[in-house]
């Protein structure tokens, strides 16, 4: 048997994928509802009721039953292990029934006002919004494997799937305030351009690339400034709509970590953001951020404060991207090479070894929050010792998983290139790695936000209406 070559593109992938489906019988487990993976009578029970629904011409019936009966992760038909068992998709139950509430849903949006009055969409669309909750993308702290984190984004935002809502932190943090500062198509020619491949090689000076020597700080200040326009948060906002979030670590004692977005801190300036984020503690100085005065000058912001790695305090801040803009629904890139060899996938680390690591990891956490106070007691006033105190800390506290994670294939890099300038070459292996590993995970993402996505485009577009009239 011929060997099947590599895909180069997620239509090749996808080929590739149902052949294989269709090779291993995994087509047939698709068409069939039953597994105990999920309550398949429940799913289907809904979906007959909606067809019903949608199909009997009654608008306001319709909105009775869309305020009962939209739920996330209804019957268990979100769990990852659904997407374990073909690679491509999952039961063909679980699409239809998405896409026929999307459908409902984009109706009662079209129904004429006469049926049912404006305010009374916009009062569904805000609580059902509100209500099912919405995705984020998370892009972590990564060194020199930044661009598996272009891949991922380009990966997204080709199929439309890239979240209103989305994070970075360090090398993380570069990547989406790339995403979310242009629109939709800017940001896909610029990902598709050489600018994505070549930006990983700017200078400040304008000379080459130092191949294998360390990144230099003002070399990341030109990279930034190269592709991410000068704009603050809210400015950012108000051109893409997107909801970007960078996450800052302090570099004095007795200060918190900060979460930079359009509603926390609105005239802070995107750059100087993600030039402390990508601020590694020991290797690179502390950042000044800035921020816009109502005249139009630039001004320090919080200026008694500097500020270092985002990655060391909050990688993947998603308890304040909950509090922030009602995220009930993750997905991560994870590229930090400081954890990525010992991460283990939810979704796919059922064997036992996998079990035990995730324990681990799981009991690692909780040792470390519940004896960081009495190490912190012991040198709050010894430098360097309670700065590295708190930064080991941090790290081994959080969580660096989701509910949908974007690994690469491999998971140890050499430590000496963590954060060197990579060839031309290396840059186009580490986004192509990046879009390998999205191009598994893309039909989840689309089932699992399809919903949400919906209602926020609806909300979206009511709230305009409302605005012009």
């Amino acid at each position: 048997m011929a060997k099947t070559s590599q895909p180069t593109n997620y239509s090749q992938w996808v080929e590739q994928a149902k052949a294989y489906d269709s090779r291993t019988g995994a087509d047939l487990w698709k068409k069939r509802d039953a597994t105990d993976l999920y309550d398949y009578k429940v799913i289907r029970a809904r979906l007959e009721e909606l067809r019903e629904v949608k199909g009997a011409g009654d608008a306001h019936r319709l909105l009775y039953y869309l305020h009962e009966g939209i739920h996330g992760n209804m019957g268990g038909m979100g769990s990852s292990r659904l997407y374990t068992r073909a690679r491509f998709g999952t039961k063909e139950l679980i699409g239809t029934y998405i896409r026929e509430l999307a459908s409902a849903i984009e109706l009662l949006a079209d129904t004429p006002d006469s049926d049912v009055t404006q305010a009374e969409k916009v009062a569904f669309f805000r609580r059902a919004s509100d209500c099912f909750g919405r995705s984020a993308l998370m892009l972590s702290g990564a060194g020199s494997l930044g661009p598996f984190h272009i891949g991922v984004v380009r990966s997204l935002a080709e199929q439309h799937l890239l979240p209103m809502v989305m994070s970075g932190s360090s090398a993380g943090s570069f990547v989406a305030a790339i995403a979310g500062t242009h629109h939709q198509d800017a940001l896909n020619t610029l990902l598709n351009s050489d600018a994505t491949r070549t930006v990983m090689q700017t200078t400040a000076d304008g000379a080459d690339p130092r191949i294998g020597s360390t990144v230099r700080q003002s070399d990341v200040r030109a990279m930034i400034e190269s592709v991410v326009p000068d704009l603050t948060f809210e400015e950012a906002f108000e051109e893409t709509g997107r909801y970007l979030n960078i996450t800052v670590a302090p570099a004095q004692m007795h200060q918190n970590s900060r979460l930079l977005n359009a509603v926390t801190s609105p005239n802070a300036f995107i750059r100087e953001a993600v030039l402390a984020s990508c601020a590694v503690p020991g290797v690179f100085p502390a950042v000044q951020l800035a921020a816009k005065t109502r005249t139009g000058q630039r001004t320090p912001y919080v200026a008694s404060r500097l500020w270092v790695d985002g990655s060391v305090a909050d990688d993947l801040p998603a308890r304040r991207l909950m509090r922030l803009y009602g995220v009930n629904h993750f997905i991560s890139s994870q590229a930090n090479p400081i954890v990525l060899w010992a991460l283990q996938d939810p979704a796919t680390s059922s064997s036992l070894f996998g079990r035990l690591a995730a324990i681990t990891q799981s009991a690692v956490r909780d040792w470390s929050r519940l004896t960081y106070p009495f190490a912190m007691d012991l040198v709050r006033n010894v430098y360097p010792l309670n700065v590295l105190t708190r930064t080991t800390f941090g790290l081994l506290s959080q969580d660096y998983t989701a509910d949908i994670n974007i690994l690469p294939s491999q998971r140890f890099f050499n430590p000496t290139k963590l954060l060197a300038v990579l060839s031309a070459e290396e840059v186009q292996a580490l986004i192509h790695e990046g879009e390998k590993s999205t191009w598994p995970k893309i039909e989840m993402i689309r089932n699992c936000t399809k919903v949400s996505r919906t209602l926020d485009i609806q909300r979206l577009q009511l709230d305009r209406q409302l605005v012009a009239a």
